[in-house]
């Protein structure tokens, strides 16, 4: 089943429920991580990055995604995907800092606004998931018909 996209003049195939389950799980394995750092001495931001939900669910995003091109699931795994990398960049940014003794209060707030960061891409990508419908694309960029939503 394909509908029409009014602000791209595209056809979006819809996804699979399977596909739509495994989204949901690759939000679940995610938050999991996060959740994890929450509940421990950890960071949420390295629990995130270095826990093996987290992990698995990158392997999975890499794995799938081509099956999910040209549907609106596609928004998500590139919301994922780009959550993971950046949160990673600001990792190494704050852990850049951290061998300054000035910069390790920067770095320990670079790491809690970071988390903080996947925190809110977590919750709002899964609710936005829930609703069936895609993720806004990233600033500056403009719909391709041949990525669709990407």
């Amino acid at each position: 089943m394909s509908t029409l996209n009014p602000s791209t003049s595209t056809t979006i195939r819809r996804p699979t429920e399977g596909l739509i389950t495994l989204a949901h799980v690759i939000y679940a394995l995610h938050a999991f991580s996060a959740l994890t750092g929450l509940a421990s001495s950890v960071l949420v931001l390295t629990a995130f990055l270095t826990g093996w939900p987290s992990i698995i669910a990158v392997i999975l995003h890499y794995a799938k995604r081509s099956e999910v091109r040209g549907t609106w699931l596609d928004s998500h795994f590139g919301w994922q995907i780009r959550t993971f990398w950046f949160a990673l960049l600001w990792l190494v940014v704050g852990g850049m800092a951290f061998f300054t003794f000035v910069g390790i209060p920067v770095a320990v707030v670079i790491w809690v606004l970071t988390g903080l960061w996947v925190l809110y891409r977590i919750a709002r990508g899964w609710m936005t998931l829930s609703g069936e419908k895609p993720m806004p694309l990233p600033a500056g960029q403009k719909a391709d018909p041949s990525r669709s939503l990407s």
